[in-house]
């Protein structure tokens, strides 16, 4: 616990076998109460490793649901587990869990309810060996993101992200997609229902073991941004009745 609140890890994984030890052993379980490791139908030993290393909370779907669908699965039983505080965190070693401490700081004392760890702050991205092409299409996309949705993030696209308990009770997470866009949908949700949003500075690491999207699915997850980014401004001007804004 951190401020006499509940903080719970949760891990979305899928063929983690590999960098799943190495990320759970940095987790700072002085403050962390619960993980939560959702294995998307993996094809590697990934549910596995995980009840071998102990980890308490373990769910396999026998069939792939895809990024977004694991994310629910992963919020839904940090929830049922009472966390006040939930902190995904990729297994792929890509976001380093020692930022845990200083993002569950930030929801824990009251200063933002929701906090990303981004790596366009202090250039972690390139120093981390972010392909070009990947960085200058998230430049422009959070660019066009912050124009439309009159916000100010550093960028849109990080995994790594914290959230106050309270935040699920005012979205609909499970109207979202299944598909990789859930995570700009969730954000989109976050600002409609008034929240705030932090940042940390993160350093990320590319290799290939870490999960990545290929080309085709990057194109089609960036037209799934841009519509994100005008089904909220619309929905703002009363244009548009999104099944995604309450």
């Amino acid at each position: 616990m951190l401020n006499n609140q509940r903080i719970c890890v949760v891990l979305p994984a899928y063929n983690a076998a590999e960098t799943l030890e190495k990320t759970y052993q940095e987790i700072p379980f002085d403050i962390v109460d619960d993980v939560v490791l959702v294995d998307d139908a993996s094809k590697d030993q990934t549910s596995e490793l995980a009840k071998r290393l102990g980890i308490q909370h373990v769910i396999r779907h026998e069939q792939n649901r895809g990024y977004g669908g694991n994310q629910k699965s992963c919020y839904a039983k940090a929830l049922q587990l009472k966390a006040d505080i939930v902190i995904m965190l990729h297994p792929d070693y890509q976001y380093t869990p020692k930022l845990i401490h200083s993002m569950a700081s930030v929801i824990a004392y009251d200063v933002y309810p929701v906090v990303m760890g981004s790596r366009i702050l202090g250039k972690g991205a390139l120093k981390g060996g972010m392909p070009m092409y990947k960085y200058i299409a998230n430049r422009f996309l959070t660019l066009g993101q912050n124009i439309v949705m009159g916000q100010k993030l550093s960028e849109y696209h990080s995994g790594y992200r914290a959230f106050s308990s309270k935040v699920f009770d005012a979205i609909q997470i499970e109207k979202n997609s299944d598909d990789f866009i859930f995570d700009n949908q969730m954000i989109a949700q976050i600002f409609y229902a008034g929240f705030e949003i932090g940042e940390v500075t993160c350093p990320t690491k590319y290799f290939e073991e870490a999960s990545s999207i290929n080309f085709s699915r990057s194109v089609k997850y960036g037209l799934g941004v841009i519509g994100v980014s005008f089904a909220y401004r619309f929905s703002k001007w009363g244009m548009l009745r999104s099944r995604l804004f309450k």
